[in-house]
Parts: C-alpha cells; sequence; structure tokens
C-alpha cells in the first residue's frame, strides 16, 4: 500500500513545488464588467502561463485612481500593472514612472490597435500602455417607450429635444426615470460627462492663456440645464450614480434615456445582464451650440509602473489581456456582446461581432471623430475632451466635480458653485506657474 502512493505524493509535491515557483504579479483595476470578465478569466492566463500567478486588487473607480496615484508617485511598488487612462497615461510617461512598452511580440499586432486609441496611450513616439477597451459616448433610449410616446429619434438628437422627450417619459410612480445622467462627483465620473456638456454648450475649461472660465455663460447654460433636467426627470439619489449604477438602472428598465459610455452597449444588448436589450436603441449624443467636443474619447488601458520588480512577468499578462485571441477568448465563452470594445481593427472586422453587437459601426465611428485636440468652440491651450491633459486636473476636476454635485443636490445654487469652482481653480493654476 505504501508503494500504490508513493506516484501520487510525488506528483502533488512537483504541482507544489511549481506553485511555490510561481511569480505572483498584483493586478490594480475597475470594477467595471469588462474587468470583473477579465478577472473571471484568470484560471486561463495561468493554465497558459504556468510560471504566474495573479493577484487582484478591484476597486471602485475613484477609490483607485487615488490608490493608484499616492503609489507611482512615491514610487510604492505596490503593483506590478495598473488600470489607468488616456489622462494618465502621457503624463505618468512623461514623468519617468511607467514602462515603454517598446518590445511588443509580433505575434501582439500592435498595428491593429485603432490609431486614436494608440495615439491616447502613447509619448514621444512609444506607447506606454496597452487598451483593454476604449469607448466614447453616445445615446441609449428605450424604443418601446419612444414609439408608444410617438417619438421619432432624429440621426442627431439635440440636448433641447432630449429634455423634451424626458419630461414626456418620466413616470416616478413607476419608477422610470426621463433620463439618467452621471452625478457621483469626480473628474472621471461626473464631470467626464459635464465636460462634454460643457463643450457642446460652447464652452471650455481655459482659455488660450490657462485663465479658468467656469464662471462663463456657457457655463452657466451648461450647469443650470444639467440641474434642472436631471433635478426635474432623473431619478432618486442622482448625485450618488456613476457609470456602473447608472447601468444597472438603466439594464433594470428604471431609465427612458441614458447618455454615456459606448462600453455599456454590450452588457445593454445582452439578453442575460439586460432586461431591455430587446428595446433598445442609440443615437449619437446629444448637441447643443456646436457638436464639438459633445462625445468623449477614453480608453482603459493596461500599463507596468516603472516600480514593479516583475515587469517581465507583467508585460506577459498585458499582451494576454489586450490581445486578439483575449477578445476572441471572451467571445467564445461569454458571447460576443461581451468582448471589450473599441481597441482593435479586428474585432469590427469580426463577422461574430459584427453579426452580435449591432452598435459595432456606431461605436467605431463615434471613436474615430472624436478629435481631443479640437474639442471646443473656442481655441483652447489643452488636449482632451471630457478632461484637460495637465497633472492638475486630477484635483481641480475632482474639486469642480464637487461643487457641480453640491448644486445638483441644492446645497448651493448654479452661480455659487461655478463661481467657488472659479475661484479654487485660479488659485491651483496660479500656484502651479501657469
Amino acid at each position: 500500500m505504501k508503494f500504490a502512493y508513493a506516484f501520487p505524493l510525488a506528483g502533488l509535491a512537483a504541482a507544489f513545488a511549481t506553485a511555490a515557483q510561481a511569480e505572483t504579479i498584483t493586478v490594480a483595476t475597475v470594477n467595471n464588467n469588462d474587468m470583473v470578465i477579465m478577472q473571471s478569466l484568470t484560471s486561463a492566463f495561468e493554465e497558459a502561463h504556468p510560471g504566474i500567478r495573479v493577484n487582484w486588487v478591484v476597486l471602485e473607480e475613484n477609490v483607485l485612481r487615488q490608490r493608484l496615484t499616492t503609489d507611482i508617485a512615491t514610487d510604492g511598488g505596490q503593483f506590478d500593472v495598473m488600470t489607468i487612462g488616456t489622462y494618465e497615461a502621457p503624463i505618468w510617461a512623461e514623468r519617468g514612472w511607467l514602462v515603454a512598452l517598446d518590445d511588443l511580440p509580433e505575434a501582439y499586432q500592435e498595428e491593429d490597435l485603432l490609431k486614436p486609441v494608440r495615439d491616447g496611450l502613447s509619448h514621444n513616439g512609444s506607447l506606454y500602455a496597452l487598451p483593454f477597451y476604449a469607448e466614447s459616448s453616445m445615446l441609449y433610449y428605450r424604443t418601446d417607450l419612444f414609439e408608444e410616446a410617438g417619438i421619432e429619434m432624429p440621426e442627431q438628437p439635440s440636448w433641447e429635444e432630449v429634455r423634451e422627450w424626458a419630461a414626456e417619459l418620466h413616470d416616478p410612480a413607476n419608477q422610470l426615470a426621463g433620463i439618467c445622467l452621471r452625478g457621483k462627483p469626480g473628474w472621471g465620473e461626473n464631470m467626464a460627462f459635464v465636460s462634454t456638456l460643457v463643450n457642446t454648450f460652447g464652452g471650455r475649461w481655459f482659455d488660450e492663456e490657462w485663465n479658468p472660465e467656469l464662471d462663463s455663460p456657457a457655463w452657466q447654460e451648461a450647469i443650470g440645464f444639467y440641474v434642472d433636467l436631471l433635478g426635474n426627470y432623473g431619478p432618486p439619489g442622482a448625485s450618488s450614480n456613476g457609470f456602473n449604477e447608472n447601468l444597472a438602472l438603466f439594464s433594470r428598465g428604471n431609465c427612458a434615456m441614458w447618455v454615456d459610455a459606448t462600453s455599456a452597449a454590450g452588457k445593454l444588448y445582452n439578453p442575460a445582464e439586460s432586461q431591455v436589450a430587446d428595446r433598445l436603441g442609440f443615437a449619437p449624443a446629444p448637441v447643443a451650440e456646436t457638436p464639438k467636443g459633445a462625445h468623449w474619447l477614453w480608453s482603459w488601458a493596461l500599463a507596468i509602473p516603472a516600480s514593479s520588480e516583475k515587469q517581465e512577468a507583467a508585460q506577459t499578462f498585458l499582451t494576454w489581456a489586450t490581445s486578439q485571441e483575449y477578445i476572441e477568448l471572451v467571445g467564445e465563452t461569454q458571447g460576443w456582446t461581451s468582448v471589450p470594445p473599441g481597441t482593435r481593427e479586428s474585432t469590427y472586422a469580426n463577422e461574430n461581432y459584427q453579426r452580435e453587437a449591432p452598435f459595432a459601426g456606431f461605436v467605431l465611428d463615434a471613436i474615430n471623430s472624436a478629435d481631443p485636440t479640437d474639442s471646443t468652440l473656442e481655441p483652447s491651450p489643452y488636449v482632451g475632451v471630457q478632461f484637460v491633459g495637465i497633472p492638475e486636473f486630477q484635483s481641480i476636476g475632482t474639486q469642480v466635480g464637487q461643487t457641480i454635485a453640491a448644486a445638483l443636490t441644492g446645497d448651493t445654487g448654479v452661480e455659487q458653485a461655478l463661481q467657488n469652482a472659479q475661484r479654487a481653480t485660479a488659485r491651483t493654476m496660479q500656484r502651479a506657474g501657469y
């Protein structure tokens, strides 16, 4: 009997030895649906790369940004892979905080990455992050409600039309909001949406001399419109709702309209995830005075901090999670509407994706038409559609987001909120030497 158990025990010992030798990388990411899917496929990565184990840190968006910024600025070394975006990549690369991804394997097919997305994650011609998914913004609406009300969606809706439709469709007695929009404060939460609203109302964050314009007539009009629209026709507690909260509301049937990221389309069109999958329509993000900057450009991407001591293993994970093979894996195991959108030409050429995702061509056009170098009616000195590509914007955007949220809850008036935002932003820019 002793001899009979020798081989199984030997095999078990070998397995433990392999596990002990495996290198563990820590991946920090946001708790969005696409990243939750990535985490669920960890075993597929570890089976293909038995020498690497993955430890996950999954956080809400605002918390993730705070943790990562603190860690990388202090050379903390807690993470080997960071989920960052189009805002951070060039700024952090310039400061030497990220590893340049200049030696990607040929099989990765870097040229397959969509050019606007690739450019947004580059600095001085080098990629510093690989796009996991990318997005613009769009208007989602309930086709059944529009048909019942006799509303026909035009090719390009205006914000004035959206307000009229929201008023007509708002039905709080039946837990239906006329419209859902981001209200949760944060430079990447409410201000991502609000910045595009201000853009299309003809406003800008700064003039060409870097003077803030947050108390300008365009900002007053845009924020007044936003507070009135969401206050009258939004869901209860709108000031606490970010992307994930509104996605849950819309997918449950609690919103007649929602303007937000194109990346939500896959989940909303998936009958297993959405109660409105069979009555979902989409249109371009609404416009007001100008179409410039009405829809954003963003990429959630994976980067390697220079402080990581496991850069080779980290790059192995990066190239796997952003590869054509990963997209195929998600399509085959989770369904083609669940693949990470917006990153590769090959995704949009894939017949399976074209067949299952009616929004595919629309999203591709929205991403390709967003121009971070020309997003405001009047000239501006910054790059970015829904953000300002300077290091100070992270704190400025979050502070302004808090004042906008205060106006939304009625704690302060719109005019006072914008005066407060103007003064705080002017102080920050003055201290920064602009």
